[in-house]
């Protein structure tokens, strides 16, 4: 079903560019990143390219904001060399050079510069949600409260089955945390409370929510690493939108929040770095 609400002019220009490159690709662009899917009817923009890129050029454009919500899975910089359990058996908690910490100064610094952009890109009313572990979670609270978001929850996402911690010289790691943030002090921020309240047998839904990874039938078209499940972030889309709003996602690896804003009745745009992931996020997008 087409969407009422059209794109800012941004993505209307960005769909141009794609429609005469995808007629004539020896055109090429001049632009650090291209648009590698678009849905005019559902209003999805996929981009490969670097985030940062991404987001400057839209601010540019779009100097008031021009997103209802951000949903940011950013990388937590815990690849540190250790290991975990999976199906039995211990592999390394790597994830890719992009996981890997630069310490807590240069970490810091990447994840100011990010949420900067991104409290450009939200509209008065919007807000922000950010997931990450204790290795990049705190950064990220000190970060917004340095830009003056507004932080409004902190959820705690318990997995019921986490691996168990191979060490023995810990508790087993079994949670995730997901900051809620408006802009800044005035917004005035959307929240769905009867349909939370709906959901939740008809009580008021706490911060503390409980959720199994990512089920095969989300991975059958190819796997990310730090893939989320559809509910948690169909949860908190309805959570914190409305029908027709805009939802961006910075670090969109596999495209769950497109998967899931799409489905909710939302427009999507999201950014990808890697190729491979792009083209896992197209799939998804398209199934």
């Amino acid at each position: 079903m087409a969407l009422d609400m059209e794109a800012p002019s941004f993505f209307q220009e960005e769909r141009a560019a794609y429609e005469d490159e995808r007629s004539s690709p020896e055109a090429g662009s001049n632009q650090p990143f291209r648009l590698a899917y678009h849905d005019p009817d559902r209003g999805a923009y996929l981009y490969h390219g670097d985030a940062f890129d991404v987001m400057a050029a839209i601010a540019a454009k779009h100097p008031n904001g021009c997103f209802d919500m951000i949903f940011a899975d950013p990388p937590y910089k815990l690849s540190n060399g250790g290991m975990t359990c999976h199906a039995g058996k211990a592999v390394s908690v790597n994830k890719g050079l992009w996981d890997k910490s630069e310490g807590p100064e240069l970490d810091f610094e990447y994840t100011k510069r990010w949420l900067e952009l991104c409290q450009k890109l939200l509209k008065p009313n919007g807000t922000i949600w950010v997931s990450g572990t204790h290795h990049i979670i705190h950064i990220v609270g000190y970060a917004m409260q340095l830009l003056g978001y507004k932080i409004l929850n902190e959820i705690a996402w318990e997995k019921p089955n986490p691996p168990p911690n191979l060490s023995c010289r810990y508790f087993t790691h079994s949670t995730e945390t997901i900051l809620w943030a408006a802009k800044n002090k005035k917004s005035k921020h959307v929240f769905n409370y009867s349909e939370m309240r709906e959901d939740n047998g008809g009580k008021q839904m706490k911060s503390v929510w409980q959720f199994l990874p990512p089920a095969k039938d989300e991975k059958s078209l190819g796997k990310h690493p730090t893939q989320k499940p559809v509910k948690l972030l169909d949860r908190i889309v309805r959570a914190s939108t409305n029908a027709g709003d805009f939802v961006f996602d910075p670090f969109a690896g596999s495209s769950t929040t497109g998967v899931a804003s799409l489905e909710a009745g939302r427009m999507f745009c999201g950014v990808e770095a890697e190729a491979e992931f792009v083209q896992l996020s197209t799939s998804r997008l398209k199934e």
